[in-house]
């Protein structure tokens, strides 16, 4: 196993691979370096005497300046570097050579099962969508999922409730001495091994019935109150949803018609079925659950005779996505989702690269990939107003990294974003998406998302994903109510400690057990059953169905 990386020829920083010693020799390229102090993995090292002011370069681009001097062997941190990267635009765009796509003999005939919808489009799922208009619906909303849920099998035993149980027992019998001395058991479900499956499901091709809810729809501007209704829009028009009731309360300023509209603008020849109760119409509240109850269950039934088929690998959507990044993700687990992209585009499906913030510092590589120059118009605009949203709110993008990024190696937020951006593979870029925009022909496509992992994984099923990857170097359980999540490890510490909630290990990469191309290979046939409905992701057993619109407010 190799000990130390240069990622580009051009940097003049050094990643450890392991964790080294101060007084150390490190030899790399024909080069020694003496270390001044000790080099955690992932953290990084220079191998040239800079002095304030001088650029540190990584991944070949400007990732910050040093603001104390720094010499050669010294690891670079928040004390000695400060953020920086070069300026953009699509003035300075330049033509790059014809994309040279990879082999993809192996996969042409490839296909998977999934939920063939009128528009031509395929899930890889099939759910039915619960959706307040307004947070005043939350409380019905979660009637109707408790409702619902275990009576048809899409609920699970919970075996936290069989904790508390055994707790109550416990002090009954024994009062707290007996309560302390307590040792829970091993459920399942902290095994990751339980979920939507265990209980028997009444409808066989129905994957789940999805109940959101937010904090929105009233009391908001104009503006964000049709956000929310295209958000939902855009939901409904995802492959992976096949039905959709709504709860309005009738007064709000999200309205009904206001979705309507959002949905035949993306789909003209919309014609999945949608369900609307207004609670202000019904008059009690259980006139209008009752209502939606059975007018939902009789939907489920009609849902149920859609049943998988064979679809090319073309029909897939993508997206691509990171959070609780570490110095190895732009080495790793990014480069494994940017080869495995640029398969998927040269087999005519889509990708999604979302995270504006952490495309810092790369802008202008993503401006020279743009087929179209109103596509690299679109995103330095899309870039700059994000970035003045930041700014009138004292903020910036140099605060992107988080405390965990940066005790993982992440110092500036120019080297997360470097590394963040590899995700995206080499592939121009087709075009260029706002919040809940759909795309429009294969490709690699980007997405505006803050980098929260949440706000940026809701926006991206919005665009349409039907997958997502999800690299990790520290761990987040995040999922999605309607695109199944796949946590990628970085790292195989990660993949070991928190089984729960990693489902493909790329730590092999930094061992030198495996290259990038083999493991992009590796996930792409992972997808492929997945897609197929072969298994459920980690988060998808965990039932963690996050979300949350964004009000497109000052958001790292």
């Amino acid at each position: 196993m190799e000990r130390v990386l240069k990622v580009h020829p051009a940097d003049n920083v050094i990643v450890a691979l392991q964790n080294l010693k101060e007084g150390e020799v490190v030899v790399y390229d024909n080069e020694e370096f003496v270390l001044l102090e000790d080099i955690d993995a992932k953290h990084k090292f220079v191998t040239k005497h800079l002095q304030v002011g001088d650029e540190v370069i990584m991944y070949g681009v400007l990732v910050g300046k040093a603001q104390q001097e720094i010499k050669i062997g010294q690891r670079i941190s928040t004390t000695n570097l400060k953020h920086d990267a070069e300026d953009f635009s699509v003035a300075k765009r330049k033509q790059l050579p014809k994309w040279q796509a990879p082999n993809v003999d192996k996969w042409i005939n490839r296909t998977f099962n999934g939920y063939h919808r009128s528009d031509g489009k395929v899930g890889t799922a099939n759910y039915w969508l619960v959706i307040p208009l307004v947070f005043c619906e939350n409380k019905n909303i979660l009637k109707l999922r408790d409702a619902f849920d275990k009576a048809l099998g899409f609920g699970q035993t919970e075996a936290y409730e069989n904790q508390v149980a055994d707790l109550v027992a416990s002090y009954k019998v024994g009062g707290l001495e007996l309560v302390k001395a307590y040792q829970p058991k091993e459920f399942a479900a902290q095994k990751g091994a339980s979920g939507t499956g265990n209980l028997e499901k009444l409808f066989a091709n129905v994957d789940g019935i999805k109940f959101l809810t937010h904090e929105m729809g009233c009391g908001c501007t104009n503006e964000d109150a049709q956000r929310l209704a295209a958000l939902f829009a855009a939901y409904a028009c995802n492959p992976n949803v096949g039905g959709i009731t709504i709860l309005s309360l009738g007064c709000q300023k999200t309205r009904f018609e206001d979705f309507h509209e959002e949905v035949k603008i993306r789909n003209s020849r919309f014609d999945k079925p949608i369900l609307f109760f207004e609670q202000q119409q019904y008059g009690t509240e259980s006139a209008m659950l009752s209502a939606a109850i059975k007018e939902t269950f009789i939907g489920l039934t009609e849902l149920n005779k859609v049943k998988r088929t064979p679809a090319p690998l073309s029909a897939l959507t993508i997206g691509l996505k990171c959070g609780g990044s570490d110095g190895f993700s732009g080495i790793s687990a990014n480069p494994v989702l940017g080869h495995l992209s640029d398969l998927l585009v040269a087999l005519n499906g889509k990708t999604l690269l979302a995270e504006f913030p952490e495309l810092c510092g790369v802008e202008q590589e993503l401006i020279n990939r743009c087929e179209e120059e109103s596509a690299a118009f679109k995103f330095e605009h899309l870039m700059r107003s994000y970035v003045a949203i930041a700014e009138a709110q004292h903020a910036g993008f140099d605060m992107n990294p988080s405390a965990g990024n940066i005790k993982d190696g992440l110092i500036t937020d120019a080297i997360k974003s470097a590394g963040a951006a590899k995700k995206g593979g080499t592939a121009p870029i087709k075009s260029v998406l706002n919040y809940t925009e759909l795309p429009k022909a294969p490709g690699l496509h980007l997405v505006c998302t803050p980098g929260n992992d949440v706000l940026a994984t809701t926006g991206q099923t919005a665009s349409g994903a039907t997958i997502i990857l999800f690299t990790t170097g520290l761990g987040t359980p995040t999922g999605n109510p309607v695109c199944p999540i796949v946590k990628i490890a970085t790292n195989s510490i990660l993949a070991q400690k928190m089984p729960d909630i990693i489902d493909f290990d790329c730590g092999g990469i930094i061992r030198g057990e495996s290259t990038i191309e083999q493991k992009a290979e590796e996930l792409l046939d992972y997808c492929i059953k997945l897609a197929n409905g072969d298994y459920l992701t980690k988060s998808q057993l965990l039932r963690q169905d996050d979300f949350i619109p964004w009000q497109q407010n000052v958001n790292l």
